[in-house]
């Protein structure tokens, strides 16, 4: 009987060293995974996710910005439509008066 307890104490023995074995392969080949992972992302010159947030925080600034100049420039063009309906200026860029009629030109004397 005492062989058997021997065998199936060496099996025993054999199996933990071998459990220990892929342990130690297994903790190798999740290294070597992730550092393949690794190395494919910054060939791809991928984004980091705060990198993408920050992006994204100052794209939705812009659109804010860029929605509020927009409501800015319809008011502006409704007050300079009313301000046409009111009848323009006579008035030219230099500030003086139209002439109803084009001023002859001087004959040279």
């Amino acid at each position: 009987m005492q062989t058997n307890n021997r065998i199936l104490d060496d099996i025993a023995k054999v199996a933990n060293g071998a459990m220990s074995a892929f342990s130690g392969l297994r903790e190798e080949i999740e290294q070597l995974v992730r550092h393949q992972f690794e190395r494919f992302i910054n060939e791809r010159d991928l984004v980091t996710r705060e990198e993408f947030e920050a992006a994204r925080a100052m794209a939705l600034k812009a659109r804010e910005e860029n929605e509020r100049l927009a409501e800015r420039i319809a008011e502006l063009e409704v007050v300079i439509k009313k301000a046409n309906r009111v009848g323009p200026s006579r008035k030219t860029a230099t500030g003086r008066a139209k002439s109803a009629k084009p001023k002859a030109p001087k004959a040279d004397s």
